[in-house]
């Protein structure tokens, strides 16, 4: 397909409906069509005008024109954007399968893949990876792209690094043979209380069901009894699996969602009966940055009265986009529906056409507003009330989702100097430099997380080498109030950190939820 017939296409799906397959597209291409029109635009522009053009450009700028005065979710993807926009949500990449950082230029081993390739061949954590096939990463200034790049590769092919081992003079060397290497959309789940689960769920990807699935099933033969599901920051991500998740908490034929647009007709969700948990108390975390198939859930669980919703008013993205492949790789993803909740709400925020500025500042705004701080900054129309389905309780439209239990965001907890610290990496990378020094010590005196969960207290001289780091980069609190209020919080993260560089993120969210009001709130309901 060539350009020009590239953005035709694009024009005439616009005026087409959602499911109709490209293969019946009669485009109009008569005198006065607007195609027409279109199309001499491109011709006379590519042949006629007086500089050269990137005549690919050109296309891809007019459809990005034309759907910058759509609505805020409708975008054009180049070949390369849909690659890093899928990976997260495909469940898998291709690569050496190994969590790293860097620290002083040079890539560090945070942890290897469990049964990935790197482990399988002695990659340990604390390792730094030097070479890639015989030329330097280290000390060279190569962003972190690059050295993706040159990491990842197709599965089966072969890639030899060169790896410095503290306590080891020589360098390793180790050839790597490339496998799939899954990405995990379930960030965390352990007992956080007796007979209480916790599952925090980061993306809705082509693996969450599966992922969830086995979480259930280990905390319930934990004992799990009850269920915290936190949703926080959530961006959300596939619509089915928003539904199978849904489906593991509903009774059989509750409606979960539906869909309905202007040539798309009403299509509707509902549990098939046959979930996991269907019995048993659920609170749902959600906050300003929960959105799209979170949202889903979210608001599955409120208007079928299947648990309580805790947290602050949701983003509010209920746009459904189907995506529209184009030969190139590149992609449209074109808005074609709501998403509504059982009760009816529609879960999208009011937008204006073409105003991407004022809806990309909406959370900022609301915090100016004090809904993020204070309930009572937040008003509802009459007309945005709905009820709940079983119990007739109220909740609220006009978009996002309203909790049943409103936590007000802690203002005064991060404060400008450890946000500037955080910024420079600078905590980030006096954590990483304090576990390579002491990994072997830390994991001999703590040999299990619970240990180190009850005793372990971040030493001083970290917090200073963190002060000492900041000065040098003209990085300082205003006054000591402000250092004694940053002090506390910042202990807690390097704990965190510390507990994930030795563990895992299950281990860094049971030492971060301890101290999170929103996760505590849903103890003091479920308990």
């Amino acid at each position: 397909m060539n350009r020009i017939a590239k953005i035709v296409l694009f024009a005439a799906v616009l005026q087409l409906p959602a499911l109709i397959s490209f293969a019946q597209l009669r485009i109009n291409m008569g005198e006065n069509s607007p195609l027409r029109k279109l199309q001499m635009a491109e011709v006379a522009t590519a042949n006629l005008y007086v500089d050269s053009v990137d005549e690919q450009k050109l296309v891809e700028d007019a459809i990005c024109g034309m759907l910058e005065k759509l609505d805020p979710h409708s975008q054009y993807a180049t070949a390369k954007e849909v690659k890093q926009m899928n990976e997260p949500l495909n469940g898998n990449f291709e690569g050496i399968g190994v969590q790293f950082n860097m620290i002083d230029d040079t890539l560090m081993v945070i942890q290897p893949v469990t049964n990935g390739p790197s482990e399988k061949v002695g990659i340990i954590a604390g390792d730094r990876i030097v070479s890639v096939n015989d030329s330097a990463i280290a000390g060279v200034k190569m962003s972190k792209e690059e050295i993706m790049r040159r990491l990842r590769g197709p599965k089966g092919t072969k890639v030899v690094l060169g790896v410095v081992r503290t306590g080891i003079k020589d360098r390793l060397t180790f050839t790597v043979e490339r496998d799939k290497i899954p990405v995990h959309s379930i960030d965390a789940a352990y007992i956080i209380r007796p007979a209480v689960g916790y599952i925090r769920i980061g993306n809705f990807g082509a693996t969450t069901h599966d992922e969830f699935r086995e979480a259930v099933q280990r905390l319930q033969a934990s004992g799990m009894e009850s269920l915290v599901l936190d949703l926080q920051e959530n961006g959300g991500g596939y619509l089915q699996a928003a539904v199978q998740i849904a489906n593991e908490l509903l009774a059989r034929d509750e409606l979960i969602v539906y869909t309905e647009g202007r040539r798309v007709p009403r299509q509707e969700y509902r549990a098939q009966g046959n979930g996991l948990f269907t019995k048993g108390k659920i609170v749902v975390l959600i906050d300003e940055y929960t959105a799209s198939a979170a949202e889903i859930v979210t608001g599955a669980v409120q208007d079928q009265d299947r648990g309580f919703v805790v947290g602050r008013r949701s983003f509010g993205k209920g746009l459904v986009q189907r995506p529209i492949d184009l030969p190139d790789g590149s992609m449209i993803r074109l808005t074609i529906a709501h998403y509504y909740t059982p009760s009816g709400r529609c879960i999208q925020k009011p937008y204006e056409k073409g105003n991407q500025k004022d809806y990309a500042m909406d959370v900022y705004n609301r915090l100016k507003k004090g809904e993020l701080t204070n309930q009572d900054s937040i008003h509802f129309a009459d007309s945005l009330r709905f009820q709940t389905l079983h119990k007739q309780r109220t909740v609220y439209g006009g978009g996002g989702i309203m909790p049943d239990y409103f936590v007000p965001l802690d203002t005064t907890r991060y404060t400008p100097f450890h946000r500037q610290l955080a910024a420079k990496s600078v905590v980030i990378q006096q954590n990483l430099r304090y576990v390579d020094n002491h990994r072997r010590e830390l994991k001999k005196r703590y040999p299990d997380f619970a240990l180190f969960k009850q005793q372990f207290e971040v030493p001083q001289s970290l917090v200073d080498d963190i002060l000492a780091e900041g000065r040098k980069q003209k990085i300082e609190p205003k006054d000591d109030a402000e250092l004694q209020r940053t002090l506390p919080y910042l202990r807690l993260q390097l704990k965190a950190l510390i507990a994930r560089d030795l563990w895992d993120m299950s281990e860094y969210f049971s030492v971060f939820n301890e101290e999170n009001a929103i996760v505590r709130k849903a103890l003091e309901i479920i308990q």
